[in-house]
């Protein structure tokens, strides 16, 4: 059956009952952050938990034409440490399907106060339960340092896990009113992904850009409950701590952009050139450069329509 696009991007009246208040949308703009309201039912979380259970053992419906220099791509022999696996939605016909889901876009659009919103990039996330194990923390960051290559300011994340996540699992923890705040001026190459540097040198960066904005650090775990999502903007501090609980944390992030994003040339301190993944496989506008909206990997998720 063939779906027009008014029909993807229309809500029944349950589900505009679902979306972010005046007053939600102005906690978003003053905290960075936002705990939606029920999403995604049981049936939709199974079924998604069964098909990621399925990418994990090798199903794929079909490959990425190249490979990213920075991908995220846990395999078993990785081990069992933080499994992160990018462009899910591109390379599992059934996860995409789910994620894409049109409520979720339009939550976003409200948030970000943009009429069109299209995922950017989902990483399926599997936090093993092993208190002690290295990579399950993940020290303070925000994501535009690794979307430099993005005109857009008001990028967000959804974070969905696929059951209750709390602080013992190591939910995602927010530093609350730090997208408001303007950055320490310095020679940093604050590109390099957290996973390639050291804690305590963000940990420290933290602080400093807390200090030099008259700020104090304040983190919230965020307690999701099944089918909520969280959500945050593109320059709101956060991590997650250990997962202490006996069963693993699963779930996925979407990095959502809205429909003015465009690829920028961003050079590093160094004069070097900086390169998001999508740069090694999406296609190119008519004057050559990366297209952040090449459906093929980043779908619309809403748009307003009279």
């Amino acid at each position: 059956m063939t779906v027009t696009a008014t029909e993807a991007f229309h809500l029944t009246d349950a589900e505009r009952e679902l979306l972010p208040t005046d007053r939600d949308v102005l906690f978003y703009a003053e905290h960075g952050w936002y705990l939606s309201q029920r999403l995604f039912g049981d049936e939709e979380l199974d079924l998604l938990q069964a098909a990621t259970e399925r990418y994990y053992r090798g199903e794929r419906d079909r490959e990425l034409p190249g490979r990213p220099a920075n991908l995220a791509s846990w395999t078993p022999a990785d081990g069992p440490v933080q499994r992160h696996n990018d462009y899910v939605h591109y390379e599992h016909a059934e996860i995409g399907r789910i994620l894409r889901k049109p409520l979720l876009g339009a939550v976003a659009a409200r948030l970000a106060q943009a009429e069109e919103i299209r995922l950017f990039q989902s990483t399926l996330i599997l936090k093993p339960p092993v208190a002690d194990e290295p990579s399950n923390v993940v020290p303070w960051h925000f994501d535009k340092h690794y979307w430099q290559t993005s005109t857009s300011q008001r990028m967000l994340t959804a974070f969905l896990p696929f059951h209750d996540c709390g602080e013992e699992m190591g939910t995602i923890t927010m530093v609350d009113g730090s997208h408001r705040w303007e950055e320490r001026p310095g020679g940093d190459d604050s590109t390099r992904h957290f996973a390639r540097r050291d804690r305590g040198e963000l940990e420290r960066l933290l602080r400093e850009n807390a200090e030099f904005n008259g700020a104090e650090v304040r983190t919230v775990p965020v307690e999701i409950p099944r089918g909520h999502v969280s959500f945050h903007h593109c320059r709101t501090y956060h991590g997650s701590g250990p997962n202490r609980s006996a069963l693993p944390r699963r779930a996925v992030s979407l990095h959502l952009q809205d429909g003015s994003n465009r690829y920028r040339r961003y050079l590093r301190p160094d004069g070097s050139e900086v390169a998001y993944n999508h740069d090694a496989v999406v296609r190119r506008t008519d004057d050559g450069r990366p297209d952040y909206a090449d459906p093929e990997f980043c779908p619309v998720l809403w748009q307003d329509r009279p």
